[in-house]
């Protein structure tokens, strides 16, 4: 395993950079499962009719919508010549999907896949060479949509949420408190086959009983509550979620892999084990003191990992 930089301080990079301007973008759906996804193709800014250039799938945090996170992520690697694609998840946001604010690895995961078979049939994408992009909690689920699968090239894990039975233990209250959790989940889940989905406010900052409370960025209007954000969490998501052993996907992985975190963000712990598991190529950047919402919109921290992802997207197809 080749370490890219074992640590990088930013008092050394910029301290401001404004967010790509002026890409082009259009509005695109494609089916999955029976539902349509909707989501926002980015452009380079001297795309022309005709030209197709290297595609991007880029996915988000836990409940998020392509206006958050993923669609900022697009909007930056279009800027540096790719065609990014951010989309909606079934059940969130503008898609179409019966069940609602629901965290399922396995769909998301599923509709990652879709994503990036239908990214190979646009004019506007190279269809030899798409990658995947994953920021947080979609990490897993972009390994494992990834994984034996030949329509990805390789892929980018920015701030990555990787969990096991340990860590879910260790976050979530212990034996217990992750017990209560998936007693909740499977009430939900009955519930929800009886017509009555328990929903609950996904992040507040002033109700107690959000899935997020007082948790930043998704609070702030100025960052992630945006007015497409559902800010919806479904209670049937606890236990898919929990029970989701995402290090141990590392151990298939069979696509060249950069992963992009900090010691301040959430479990670098997993990440660190999720890179032990990987057998194949496997690169690694981890900046100082950068919280996980900072890697989510703060401008130099974005710049430096959207840089990052460039420089390993080019390098594979440049290795070929």
């Amino acid at each position: 395993m080749r370490v890219l930089a074992p640590s990088l301080g930013l008092a050394a990079l910029m301290s401001s950079v404004a967010f790509a301007a002026d890409i082009q973008t259009r509005q695109i759906s494609f089916e999955n499962a029976g539902a349509t996804l909707v989501g926002t193709l980015y452009l380079p800014t001297d795309h022309e009719p005709g030209e197709s250039h290297p595609g991007v799938v880029v996915t988000g945090a836990w409940t998020s919508v392509k206006e958050q996170m993923s669609g900022l992520y697009a909007r930056e690697m279009a800027s540096r010549g790719f065609t990014a694609l951010a989309f909606d998840f079934r059940g969130w946001g503008s898609s179409g999907g019966h069940i609602r604010f629901k965290e399922d690895p396995a769909a998301k995961t599923s509709d990652i896949v879709a994503a990036a078979s239908f990214m190979t049939t646009l004019p506007e994408v190279d269809g030899s060479a798409v990658f995947g992009l994953s920021i947080c909690a979609s990490a897993g689920y972009m390994t494992a949509a990834a994984t034996g699968n030949t329509a990805f090239d390789g892929i980018v894990l920015v701030a990555p949420w990787l969990h096991n039975a340990a860590i879910v233990e260790e976050v979530y209250g212990g034996g217990a408190g992750v017990a209560a959790l998936i007693a909740t989940s499977r009430q939900a889940e009955l519930s929800e086959q009886a017509g009555q989905p328990q929903v609950i406010t996904a992040a507040s900052a002033t109700d107690r009983d959000a899935l997020m409370y007082q948790v930043p960025y998704y609070t702030e209007e100025n960052r992630g509550l945006v007015p497409e954000y559902d800010n919806r969490f479904n209670l049937a998501s606890w236990e898919p979620w929990l029970i989701y052993d995402s290090v141990a996907l590392a151990i298939g992985l069979d696509k060249p892999l950069l992963l992009v975190h900090s010691n301040a963000a959430a479990v670098p712990q997993g990440a660190r084990q999720f890179l032990e598991n990987v057998e194949g190529m496997a690169d690694e950047l981890w900046l100082d003191d950068i919280t996980q919402f900072e890697f989510y919109d703060r401008p130099d921290v974005v710049e430096i990992a959207a840089d990052a992802a460039s420089r390993h997207f080019s390098g594979i197809r440049a290795g070929r």
